[in-house]
């Protein structure tokens, strides 16, 4: 990683992510997260106050040491024991069914092989284990997408890979999941082609 995306980068995701208007939206995609969880994209750590009592356990899987570093305080503070377990979302460091849960909050925009991603996700998930999602991509209005795929490749350059136009709902369905709750909406207060999201459950199938 060079210096803007390891050292620069994770303050400024930490800032845009961790604004108030955000703390419902993660409210509602940690709901229901039981047992052990995997938590892909761990960034700043900004899920950790929205962890249900029924978690046990947080696997963290984050690229960034200045990511890991921010989330630091926010760590020890927790009362569930978090620890980072894995770099690569591509790539888990997991036997295949070792948890109950996963949680994906504004990173399936940035991992370079989704796919891959969703499918090691499903892979480490227990048969009946569910992965919660809050995400932002592809908008369901024509117009909006237009400008989605026009600024793509900017945001890409500005935002350390984040993709503007992704099927999030379609990708994870590819991946092998049934999607059993979905909410996509615009977050009020800021540009659709930056706002559409989608929020939900998915379950393997």
């Amino acid at each position: 990683m060079g210096f803007y995306t390891d050292r620069i980068l994770p303050h400024i995701v930490d800032k845009v992510c961790g604004v108030t208007q955000n703390a419902p939206l993660r409210e509602r995609a940690c709901a229901g997260l039981h047992g052990t969880v995997v938590e892909v994209g761990f960034g700043s750590g900004n899920n950790i106050g929205f962890y249900p009592a029924a978690v046990d356990r947080v696997s963290g899987v984050e690229p960034a040491d200045g990511a890991w570093k921010i989330a630091s305080k926010r760590v020890v503070a927790s009362a569930i024991p978090i620890d980072r377990a894995g770099l690569d979302g591509q790539s888990l460091p997991f036997l295949d069914a070792t948890f109950d849960t996963a949680l994906s909050t504004f990173t399936l925009c940035t991992i370079p092989d989704v796919a891959a991603a969703l499918a090691e996700i499903r892979r480490v998930l227990r048969p009946g284990g569910t992965l919660h999602f809050v995400e932002h991509g592809l908008a369901p209005d024509e117009s909006v997408r237009t400008w989605q795929h026009r600024l793509d490749p900017i945001q890409q350059k500005v935002a350390g890979g984040c993709h503007l136009n992704r099927d999030i709902a379609g990708l994870i369905t590819d991946a092998g999941f049934e999607i059993t709750e979905l909410d996509r909406f615009y977050q009020p207060g800021g540009p659709k082609a930056l706002a559409a999201l989608s929020l939900g459950v998915a379950r393997i199938r």
